[in-house]
């Protein structure tokens, strides 16, 4: 059950991060003129991929393991909902992140505006996923 409680754990940090992100850094973000805005985003970015893929990643195997241990379902479904975001983010956000990362921090305007907005509303599918990934290992860790 460890395991599980360590999968717990790992995808309520993952969603907590993913939620502050869409309820505090981006709307606070999104309130900068365009230039501070894309200046801001590549290193939150930058910063905020190495930790969110670390945690999807690591809660994937806390909870493979505690599938492994337990046989329970529930345990094997949040492993994959937390996983899920990895192949989200590489083909649903990384388009929109590499024009963003190419993008000179001087010729940010109205378009890198726009693509940031747009970040945002796919960056909320990561943190249902997290939310959801937490849910589920929660209602394993009780069963």
């Amino acid at each position: 059950m460890l395991w599980g409680q360590l999968a717990l754990v790992d995808a309520a940090l993952f969603a907590g991060a993913a939620l502050y992100i869409n309820v505090a850094e981006q709307p606070a973000r999104l309130q900068l003129a365009p230039h501070p805005m894309l200046s801001h985003w590549k290193p939150a970015y930058r910063r905020g991929l190495v930790m969110q893929a670390g945690l999807a990643v690591l809660g994937f195997v806390l909870g493979a393991i505690a599938f492994g241990a337990t046989g329970r379902w529930y345990f094997l479904s949040g492993a994959v909902l937390l996983l899920a975001n990895v192949p989200f983010t590489l083909v649903g956000i990384m388009p929109t992140n590499r024009r963003l990362m190419a993008m000179p921090d001087g010729q940010a305007g109205a378009e890198s505006a726009h693509l940031i907005a747009i970040w945002g509303q796919l960056h909320m599918v990561r943190t249902g996923l997290g939310l959801l990934a937490t849910l589920v290992f929660l209602w394993g860790s009780l069963g």
